[in-house]
């Protein structure tokens, strides 16, 4: 059982990369192989699983997408092709938030529940969009400061 697994992800530009995270789902979780949005409380959870996303480190192995540069610490958080795929379709501007890098935390993570719809994702775009418009150190700094205070208290967005 790998602690470690590798996704690819839609990054700046449209461009694809891959992600590490720490495996918080069964193995077979897409076992017939097509993508399936993650759920509030999703049966695919490990209970090792349960523990890493309640402490909210499972997204830390992203720190190393920073390093190499395809990741920010703050953006719109990357999605899977397939669902930009449908996203893009289904919602208008979705592509715009593809414009700056995505981020280990955004501003719609930190100001939107969790979510897992297409509606969802069309309420987080709002979010992208005005982070897109008016990205800056100040903003970064905020929304910084506001994911340390969810992670703290274990309320918000995941």
């Amino acid at each position: 059982f790998p602690l470690l697994y590798r996704q690819e992800r839609v990054g700046l530009n449209g461009r694809l990369f891959n992600v590490i995270k720490f495996r918080s789902m069964r193995r077979d979780a897409e076992k017939d192989g097509k993508p399936v949005w993650a759920r509030a409380k999703d049966n695919r959870v490990t209970r090792v699983g349960q523990i890493i996303r309640k402490l909210r480190i499972d997204e830390l192995p992203q720190l190393f997408s920073v390093l190499k540069g395809d990741m920010s610490l703050v953006g719109p958080r990357p999605e899977r092709p397939f669902f930009v795929d449908q996203l893009t379709k289904e919602i208008p501007f979705y592509a715009v938030r593809h414009s700056v890098k995505p981020g280990v935390t955004g501003w719609a993570q930190v100001r939107y529940h969790y979510g897992a719809t297409v509606e969802d994702s069309a309420e987080k775009l709002q979010y992208d969009l005005y982070y897109v418009k008016n990205h800056s150190l100040f903003l970064d700094l905020v929304v910084l400061f506001e994911t340390v205070g969810v992670v703290l208290t274990g309320k918000g967005a995941h």
